[in-house]
Parts: structure tokens; sequence; C-alpha cells
């Protein structure tokens, strides 16, 4: 049975190629991004892309699958003495999302066997030069897009459903609290404003006062011996 365009799409965005390799080994590639199927199609990709290709959407060397545990929203509740219980109801500890996809690499003619191994050792080579390189993953799945990911690792989980060994691979990947871009936009914003002499405080770059908590009797003090020093020349030294 053909499948609809609406399938093809589908399977092509959550199922054939739904990891996206970026910075790292894409860095010196237009868009600076690299899609999973440029590494487990290799051989054909040139084709597939040009539409010279004509191909089943199930005859792929690769399809992955997302795993269940993947988390959308992750905290934790402090377990420390808070100072009163309007704190306590707002110590939320937001954690990292994570994200694992199955890779199913089955053999399905007799030559295939010579294939898979030149297969996954060139994706194995280049999974490991990316990660080496500081290079993240943007991985799709139909309910939420992960981007700015990190690779935990890449682990064999084959059972013994099937004669064939090793047809079934783990990826596991993180998202981060604070992406590389967002470390520069931050750096970048104190930078121009320190560069320009504009005064700086917390509120500048999204830290709020801790809720509950009365401000230090000592911050006037301090605030007013940093002033003096500045005005009578010591902050230039």
């Amino acid at each position: 049975m053909p499948y609809s365009a609406g399938q093809w799409a589908y399977k092509l965005a959550f199922e054939i190629s739904p990891i996206t390799l970026t910075g790292g080994v894409a860095l010196n590639i237009p868009g600076g991004m690299l899609p999973i199927l440029a590494i487990t199609q290799a051989g054909s990709y040139a084709g597939l892309i040009s539409g010279g290709a004509n191909v089943n959407p199930d005859d792929f060397f690769a399809n992955f699958f997302p795993l269940p545990g993947s988390t959308l929203i992750d905290q934790q509740i402090g377990h420390y003495p808070f100072a009163n219980q309007t704190v306590a109801a707002n110590a939320i500890i937001v954690q990292p999302l994570t994200v694992s996809l199955l890779m199913r690499v089955p053999v399905r003619d007799p030559g295939g066997y010579a294939t898979k191994l030149a297969n996954m050792m060139a994706i194995q080579a280049t999974l490991h030069q990316h990660n080496i390189s500081g290079g993240t993953y943007t991985v799709a799945t139909p309910v939420y897009p992960y981007t700015n990911c990190v690779m935990r690792g890449m682990v064999d989980v084959s059972s013994g459903d099937t004669l064939q060994a090793q047809i079934a691979y783990r990826l596991d990947f993180e998202q981060p609290l604070i992406s590389l871009e967002d470390a520069t936009a931050a750096q970048n914003i104190m930078m121009q404003q320190l560069t320009s002499g504009v005064k700086t405080s917390g509120a500048n770059f999204g830290l709020a006062p801790t809720v509950g908590i009365p401000p230090s009797l000592a911050t006037p003090n301090i605030a007013q011996t940093a002033q003096s020093s500045a005005s009578s020349g010591l902050a230039g030294q």
C-alpha cells in the first residue's frame, strides 16, 4: 500500500530522520545543520535530496522511534529547611529534560551485513567526532522538539526476538538548562552594559529576588560603602 504525502512527511520527520546535528561536524555546512539521514543513508543521500532516487519509506537503513520515559517537565522539590510556607511553596528546582530514541538497523537482504558494518562504523565515528567537537542535537518527536541537546550515550538494546544480533540501539539525549546560545546572549548583554557604563543589577539579567525572604539589613551599608569607594577613585585602581 503506497504512502500518502502526509504519511511520507511524518515518517521522514519522526522515524527516518528525526535527529539533526548542529555545530560540531556540521559547523562548515551551510546553515550549520546536518540531518542524521545524511549519515545513515550516506550512499544514496545525494539522490534522495535531488529527487532522483525512488525508495520505499520502509527500506531505509535506520528507523527511529521515541522510547517511553522522555520528559516534558521535570522538577524537584527542595528538601531543606524553609523560612516559611510561602518560600516552601515556591522552592521548585528545574531539572534538564531527557529524551531517548530507539534506532533499529535490521539487515534486509543477503548482502546487507557488509553494508551494515560500514554504515554503523560511519555513524559511530561521526557521532563521536560531533560530541567531542561540542556539537549539539535537535531531536524531533511527534509531541515536542528537543533543541540544543547533548548526547549521553548510544547503547545496544537488542533482544532475542530475532536471529539477527545488534539490530537495536538506544540513543540518549539531554537538554541542558542553559545552552551555549543562552550563555553567550547573557554575556553579551552584560559586556555591553559594562562598556557603556550602565549600572547593572541582578534584575538586568532576569535574576529575581528570592520570594518570601526579606532584604538583608546589611545591603544598604554595602551599597553605600561601594559607592563611596568608587567616588574616591579606588574603583579605578
